[in-house]
């Protein structure tokens, strides 16, 4: 009895770090010297790993939105600016969704959080987007992210 108490008190601490770490994640967008937003950049790539040269396990969930993610980039027809703003929308349930079901633990998670950290500030801007060349930018680089992702996840 005592044993499942506390795998059930480390299961429940687990999840809310997992959110947490996240939330803290999107509060601060990367910036460049002169102050200005650099979302497209790729320097994330330098801080993943690899788990001893394999991919890291994901968990069902993660990859099964990675995958919604990338169908809804790929079959969302994105003209105008509200059709963006939509996207952006949409991509931001099924992000909230992963985060919801995080039940990864240890490197490959922290491995996670830095794939998800600069996809977050992504859509956060493609919710907020104003021009639809600046949009299709964005929807390009999400696009490409999200594809890099099975490169370091299973």
């Amino acid at each position: 009895m005592k044993t499942k108490i506390i795998f059930l008190m480390i299961l429940a601490l687990s999840f809310i770090n997992c959110k947490q770490a996240v939330k803290e994640d999107t509060k601060s967008p990367g910036k460049t010297a002169s102050g200005s937003k650099q979302p497209l950049n790729t320097n994330w790539v330098e801080q993943m790993s690899l788990n001893n040269g394999t991919k890291w396990e994901a968990n069902l969930e993660t990859t099964s939105g990675i995958a919604d993610m990338a169908k809804l980039v790929t079959e969302t027809k994105t003209i105008s600016v509200e059709d963006y703003r939509n996207l952006g929308n949409a991509l931001n349930e099924v992000k909230n969704n992963i985060v919801k079901e995080c039940t990864m633990t240890g490197a490959s998670h922290d491995n996670l959080h830095v794939f998800l950290h600069p996809l977050i500030q992504k859509i956060e801007l493609l919710q907020k987007t104003d021009d639809t060349e600046t949009a299709a930018k964005i929807k390009e680089s999400i696009n490409g992210h999200l594809k890099s992702y099975y490169t370091y996840f299973d």
